[in-house]
């Protein structure tokens, strides 16, 4: 799949349902990492420990549990945290500290560490190149599917390759970082040009996502680069290239995550153009995509603009009310902040029956613009986060 990693996922007895959720990621040679993690104060042990461990810009092999998240453990759970990668590490026979960890699902419960070290072997017995999609399935926790996307991308006669997987449904308001996301590259860089390009692309993407607006304790994005394929970054034309492609690849991850959000029937593009600069569109897209009322309405597939208008209108953002324009896809139902009667919201109706659409809201106020992609908010979100720990 890439050149020199390999991957496996298995059920170690983590989850009560026996599904998988114990994952590995393994180079073979030390591979150049960057991350970006939770902006959240309260940081779960993994995420504290492998913020310390990225910093020196090499790593060769991440586990990842899910079903318990290590967070609000105390000394424990960095103890933990520690002994897990250290399991990894020996396993694999590379350093301890070339080896990350990350764990997801609930918090406050002691990690069952003593089941992590019985499944090693099995896990390593997994180990394969094609074991990227078993990974994808081992750190899912209310995701419905697993996220993984792969791209092979040629350049000047040669070639590089890229795999990354993502997990999350709820708990999505990421700041800084996602759920969880890793990518694995065989193209040659070093952990600072990574560390830019995975910061352009989180921001494109994971950055501009929202389920529920809670940000999680966990978030982490890995990028690894091996430098198997002989291609370097420093090539002519292949940074650009490979941000293209990551960016895309990221963007695409992060609609996947929202369309499998806990309870969703919707993935809503909000699309705000107009604005006085692009950090003022940035705010208004923001805004109108964590809104509960204007999130319910797509669920209830009521084209309630006057909820569109009045998150805008709560922003920070200048806005002029009478210059607003906002429409469903292509119909237009609001024109310089007035309704375009009944007719209109009749089609813009039509649009909310969709599974997918787009609202884009033009302000008129300049050349800014930017994209969030939202959800609806159901009644199953409810039922799903009432009885998670149950």
């Amino acid at each position: 799949m890439v050149n020199g990693f390999m991957a496996a996922g298995i059920a170690a007895g983590i989850k009560k349902n026996n599904a998988k959720d114990l994952g590995l990621i393994v180079s073979t040679v030390p591979a150049a990492v960057a991350g970006v993690f939770t902006r959240n104060q309260i940081k779960a042990a993994p995420v504290v420990l492998d913020m310390e461990r990225v910093a020196a810009g090499v790593c060769r092999t991440v586990i990842v549990n899910s079903g318990n998240a290590n967070c609000c453990t105390g000394e424990q759970g960095m103890k933990d945290a520690i002994y897990m990668a250290k399991l990894a590490a020996d396993a694999t026979g590379v350093p301890e500290d070339m080896a990350l960890v990350s764990s997801t699902g609930v918090i406050g419960q002691a990690l069952p560490v003593a089941k992590v070290a019985a499944a090693m072997p099995a896990l390593m017995e997994a180990l394969s190149e094609d074991g990227f999609l078993n990974f994808a399935e081992a750190i899912m926790t209310t995701d419905t599917r697993p996220k993984m996307l792969t791209r092979t991308v040629d350049v000047a006669g040669k070639s590089f390759s890229l795999v990354a997987v993502a997990k999350g449904a709820g708990m999505i308001r990421p700041d800084m970082a996602t759920m969880l996301s890793y990518v694995c590259t065989d193209v040659e860089a070093d952990a600072q040009v990574l560390k830019q390009v995975l910061a352009q692309a989180v921001n494109l993407s994971y950055n501009r996502i929202t389920i529920d607006g809670d940000t999680s304790t966990n978030d982490t994005v890995l990028l690894m680069a091996n430098g198997t394929s002989g291609v370097s970054i420093n090539d002519t034309g292949v940074q650009e290239r490979f941000q293209s492609v990551l960016n895309e690849m990221l963007i695409e991850l992060a609609k996947m995550v929202v369309k499998d959000g806990e309870g969703v029937t919707k993935l809503v593009e909000i699309r705000v153009t107009g604005a006085a600069s692009d950090a003022d569109a940035d705010k208004m897209a923001d805004t109108v995509a964590h809104s509960n009322l204007v999130k319910t309405a797509f669920f209830g597939e009521d084209a309630n603009w006057g909820r569109i208008i009045g998150a805008l209108g709560r922003s920070g953002a200048p806005i002029a009310p009478d210059a607003v324009d906002i429409s469903f896809n292509d119909v237009l139902l609001v024109k310089n902040g007035l309704w375009c009667g009944s007719e209109a919201e009749a089609a813009a109706t039509k649009v909310l029956k969709l599974p997918e659409f787009a609202v884009n809201i033009d302000v008129h106020m300049g050349n800014g613009r930017a994209s969030y992609w939202t959800c609806d908010f159901s009644i199953d979100y409810v039922k799903i986060n009432a009885d998670y720990r149950s």
